[in-house]
């Protein structure tokens, strides 16, 4: 499950619970971006920060893990890169990508979907915004898709970065929206309040 993760909230851990209990997956790795490709936040705190808030998302849960393999390969990051690299690791495991419903639609875009579809089957979070059907019909242009793209359903939870880091640029809790520990990190380093201290601990 890849992502920049600028904040880690609620509704990424709830996404990735939810693809590790419908499809039976054996773990859900965590993949934050060093650098999006298509997308620059002037509030990210850098890929450190970012890896480290990851870790404190998932703490004491064995179903995930974090995977420093895209920052620590620097540059913008594409999914069929580190799809290849993961396979090229452990040729065995199937790998499963999960991704957004929102996200499925610009999928065909994306650099080289098709060598995606063969290094991973698809998982997509299936919302009443981003209905299934509208979902197939933007994929089919891609080969193999209807066997290679697996739904699973999302409760709808309308929690976002974006929003995380406007309430504590403007002094609102954000408890119970990300974990305590996402919470203490993102207060004790001040982030998204414009002057964010040094990365330390």
């Amino acid at each position: 499950m890849g992502g920049t993760f600028n904040p880690p909230h609620v509704g990424h851990a709830v996404c990735a619970q939810e693809a590790y209990t419908q499809l039976g997956l054996d773990r859900v790795i965590w993949m934050p971006v060093h650098e999006p490709p298509h997308k620059h936040s002037a509030s990210d705190p850098g890929p450190e920060h970012r890896m480290r808030l990851c870790e404190r998302a998932i703490a004491g849960d064995d179903r995930f893990e974090v995977s420093r393999l895209e920052i620590d390969r620097l540059g913008s990051s594409f999914t069929v890169d580190t799809l290849q690299a993961l396979h090229e690791r452990a040729p065995d495991d199937e790998l499963v990508f999960i991704v957004g419903g929102d996200m499925a639609h610009s999928f065909p875009r994306w650099r080289e979907p098709e060598r995606v579809l063969q290094l991973a089957s698809l998982a997509v979070a299936e919302r009443s915004d981003h209905d299934r059907a509208s979902i197939q019909r933007e994929l089919s242009v891609l080969t193999d898709s209807a066997q290679r793209v697996r739904f699973f359903e999302m409760p709808r939870i309308d929690v976002s970065s974006t929003l995380i880091r406007q309430r504590v640029a403007t002094g609102y809790p954000v408890r119970y929206l990300v974990s305590d520990a996402v919470a203490k990190y993102i207060e004790s380093h001040g982030l998204y309040r414009g002057a964010e201290k040094e990365l330390v601990g």
